[in-house]
């Protein structure tokens, strides 16, 4: 077994890398849990997408039962290596955008470096966006989008880079 070395090989902003290959990391991500939006009623939930991915649905308030919804794919900012699909920051703002536009909105929890290094995060989005396309024939595995999803529109696909 190889010993710890304290060289630095790599000094980033929110990591360190050591010579051994080692990764010390400076920055944690909060997470919340999903819920109901007192103010506007968007409604969240998690699903588990495969054993390392997951995304958390947003559902606005649904007036009409029978009405479907466009359908947001989110995939959040962080450089690949920071904050959550579940962080209060994107919580917040996918249950606001969601509320706004009138659509389901789908954030992806792809998996961060270094941990599941590039391209990871793009293989997970990608695994993800199957999977919500999946419902289009209106039997996927998520009730709520088989049920609410309208698949019929172009899916909007955004994507926020913070750093």
């Amino acid at each position: 077994m190889g010993s710890i070395s304290n060289e630095i090989d790599h000094e980033f902003r929110f990591f360190r890398a050591y010579n051994d290959g080692r990764i010390e990391t400076f920055y944690k991500t909060q997470k919340i849990p999903p819920s109901t939006d007192s103010i506007t009623g968007v409604q969240s939930k998690d699903v588990v997408i495969s054993p390392e991915v997951s995304a958390r649905i947003f559902v606005p308030k649904i007036h009409n039962p029978t009405q479907k919804l466009p359908v947001l794919f989110y995939i959040h900012g962080g450089g690949f290596c920071l904050e959550s699909a579940f962080s209060p920051m994107f919580h917040k703002h996918l249950t606001l955008l969601a509320h706004e536009s009138n659509a389901i909105a789908i954030s992806v929890e792809y998996g961060l470096f270094p941990e599941r290094p590039i391209p990871a995060c793009n293989e997970d989005s990608w695994a993800t966006l199957k999977w919500v396309v999946s419902h289009s024939t209106c039997n996927g595995p998520d009730p709520w989008l088989n049920q609410y999803a309208e698949f019929d529109w172009p899916m909007v696909v955004s994507f926020v880079q913070l750093l």
